[in-house]
């Protein structure tokens, strides 16, 4: 194995949620394999991907500069929100649940020079270590610019407010993170608010003189309408054209509709995958 894989520029960290959490886990490990194929389509190699599942999760083959990390995590009792008291407990309980599988992840990776976190159904840009190569001094990236796609659909919608939508949305430096040497020197409130919740780390950041910088392509997919999703995130059409929202604001739902985009090759390449099967038709 070579130095770049050795030390990689990025490493995307990929928590999977506990196995008795998954509605269904045969679509889990499908959506997974997706998007595996997406992250192993970059055109820079400085990069490896950790995935960090609990022990005993029945996990696709993993191809070149995949690892797995095993945790041991009890599944999140709050898992669904009819399951919480409250969506407080409900939100903190998923915070908690991901950012200990993602501090875990990171913990195997404290050689790279920057993390992006990705969540196990969405896709990612082709170019971004590519581009990150050429920056790599800089604190990192908000994607605030990206796709949303309906499952298995044909049609993008183009979404220019996307890293308050979607998780897969930040590459932030690692030092920054201020990860400690161990697991249990974490609290549970570092826990939640630098690694469970994609929304507080950039204010934490910026709070701190480290603010990110933007994305200045469209730079991930947000995959909505499966079964297996955790924020239950309508289609497109539910969510955008045809709620009570959208009724409310029709000039923004008629510009909404120009940003509807057919997945023709060059987004498939860009987002997609090398693996024909695994790209819409």
């Amino acid at each position: 194995m070579n130095d770049e894989v050795n030390e990689p520029l990025i490493t995307f960290i990929i928590p999977v949620r506990h196995q008795d959490n998954a509605r269904d886990w045969e679509l889990l490990k499908e959506n997974l394999s997706q998007t595996i194929a997406s992250i192993s389509n970059q055109s820079n190699n400085r990069w490896r991907a950790v995935i960090v599942a609990n022990r005993g999760a029945d996990l696709p083959n993993l191809p070149d500069r995949f690892s797995v990390t095993q945790v041991d995590f009890s599944p999140n009792l709050f898992h669904e929100l009819t399951e919480s008291p409250t969506k407080s407990d409900f939100l903190d309980a998923f915070r908690l649940d991901k950012g200990r599988r993602v501090l875990s992840g990171m913990l195997s990776a404290k050689d790279s020079r920057y993390f992006m976190i990705v969540d196990d159904d969405d896709f990612v840009h082709a170019g971004l270590v590519d581009f990150v190569a050429n920056r790599s001094d800089s604190n990192g990236w908000v994607i605030d610019r990206g796709y949303v796609w309906n499952h298995n659909g044909k049609i993008l919608m183009e979404h220019d407010d996307f890293n308050h939508v979607c998780g897969t949305c930040l590459i932030i430096r690692s030092d920054l993170y201020q990860v400690p040497g161990e697991f249990n020197q974490a609290t549970h409130d570092w826990i939640k608010t630098r690694l469970g919740s994609h929304h507080q780390i950039t204010r934490i950041l910026a709070d701190m003189g480290n603010p990110l910088s933007n994305l200045p392509f469209r730079g991930a997919v947000y995959r909505v309408a499966h079964g297996g999703s955790h924020s239950r995130t309508p289609s497109l059409l539910a969510k955008y054209f045809f709620s009570p929202h959208a009724a409310k604001h029709p000039i923004r739902t008629i510009r909404n509709l120009f940003k509807i985009r057919r997945i023709n090759h060059k987004i498939k390449s860009d987002f997609f995958g090398p693996i024909s099967n695994n790209q819409p038709s």
